[in-house]
């Protein structure tokens, strides 16, 4: 299953107009989506706060994610400020995955900002977490938190944006998006042979793992009849007739 470093803002020196900053505003749309992507069995791990952009860079090279997604608010020029709106999904130049991702991203996000034609897929050369990640990257600046409608957006719609962001990371993975439901534990009820966690919902799906019968895991969310299921670390799609919820 796919896997993303995601790297909500560390910058809370960047007030917002009314209340918070770009660091808590940012952060809690990254917690918006967890569930979304647990239920859609995108594996994700997150920077630390309290650490600097640097750190966030080590660790994402560190792993082997599929993308690499920060999430920004921006600030106009002094000369404009609060005259700006838009959300813009920059990329390293050259990165075709990188463009692919942004593009999609940004596609997905014109449905919901108040203004679709200022939503824009940017090449870029000098963003240090576009530059120096190993994987696809994908810096969004997701509005203007120095604008009072752009601010107003973002606080107004943290679970919408959350949403639609993991609804673009499920098109660019191609695998189908899930609405969350709550963690439920299940026990696997194959007669005889193992179960199959594959990494797409149906039986020419790859095999990831094979689940003893008896094994508790995790179900975080339901694509037909299949569950999106978590066994030993590893997320996949599991046939729901042979787990029995508990």
């Amino acid at each position: 299953m796919p896997s993303i470093f995601l790297s909500p803002s560390t910058q809370d020196w960047n007030p917002y107009l009314t209340t918070g900053n770009e660091q808590y505003w940012m952060n809690r749309i990254a917690d918006a989506m967890e569930p979304y992507l647990r239920a859609s069995g995108i594996d994700f791990t997150r920077n630390d706060p309290d650490r600097p952009l640097s750190q966030a860079i080590a660790d994402s090279n560190a792993g082997n994610y599929d993308l690499h997604l920060a999430l920004h608010s921006n600030a106009a020029p002094e000369s404009l400020a609060g005259q700006l709106r838009g959300a813009d999904f920059y990329y390293r130049q050259g990165s075709y995955w990188g463009r692919r991702a942004a593009e999609i991203l940004a596609e997905q996000y014109r449905q919901i900002y108040p203004n679709p034609s200022l939503v824009r897929a940017l090449p870029n050369t000098t963003f240090a977490e576009l530059r120096q990640t190993r994987a696809p990257a994908v810096l969004a600046e997701l509005a203007y938190h120095d604008n009072l409608e752009d601010e107003a957006f973002i606080m107004n719609n943290v679970e919408a944006i959350a949403r639609n962001l993991v609804q673009g990371l499920t098109i660019y993975f191609g695998i189908p998006f899930v609405e969350p439901m709550p963690p439920r534990q299940g026990v696997v009820i194959t007669e005889y042979t193992p179960l199959m966690l594959r990494d797409r919902p149906s039986l020419t799906g790859n095999i990831l793992a094979r689940i003893p019968r008896g094994s508790e895991v995790t179900v975080t969310g339901q694509v037909g009849d299949w569950y999106v299921t978590t066994y030993g670390g590893q997320t996949g799609y599991a046939s729901r007739r042979y787990i029995r919820l508990i």
